[in-house]
């Protein structure tokens, strides 16, 4: 919850830096912006984007633009990164109108595991880290430690190897 949170402030600062960016006489900040993504941790104004329903279909310049991702036969790829898309499910996240491709930028994020936060009235939606991007355990070993009980006494985890045990732990900070 606290990420969320975090990630809407980010947002409305995000939103708000770009507002002061508009240069003075443009037109105002509702018609110059249509929606803003903030996608590994770059901002990005896009005139075309169309939210629907929670779904954020932006055109596939776009993709490559906001994300630096494009479509490829392999799937979306950057660089020698490639995500295939699921073929049994490849109108969730492609839509061809008006000669235009459009991509579906939330069912890729579902795809790949990626938080979103967007503010409606901003239009701004901002993409977290990709499970891929995320670090996780080496092992689910716990590393072997040493503490002092209440009397003094020494004891290691190690000790407790196939046994139950619950771990308390207190941080000040």
């Amino acid at each position: 919850m606290r990420r969320m949170d975090a990630a809407m402030k980010y947002l409305r600062k995000c939103a708000i830096a770009l507002a002061l960016l508009l240069p003075a006489g443009t037109m105002s900040w509702a018609e110059e912006v249509k929606t803003i993504i903030v996608y590994d941790d770059v901002v990005t104004s896009l005139d075309a984007a169309q939210p629907d329903a929670g779904q954020l279909w932006i055109t596939t310049g776009d993709l490559k633009r906001a994300t630096r991702f494009e479509l490829k036969p392999q799937g979306v790829c950057r660089d020698e990164l490639c995500f295939p898309l699921p073929k049994r499910r490849e109108s969730e996240f492609l839509q061809q109108k008006d000669g235009t491709s459009w991509f579906n930028l939330m069912a890729f994020a579902r795809q790949v595991q990626q938080p979103v936060a967007r503010d409606e009235s901003l239009r701004t939606w901002y993409f977290g880290l990709r499970a891929d991007q995320r670090q996780g355990l080496a092992a689910l070993l716990a590393p072997d430690f040493t503490l002092p009980d209440v009397n003094g006494n020494k004891h290691s985890l190690s000790e407790f190897r196939g046994k139950k045990i619950l771990l308390v732990t207190w941080a000040s900070w």
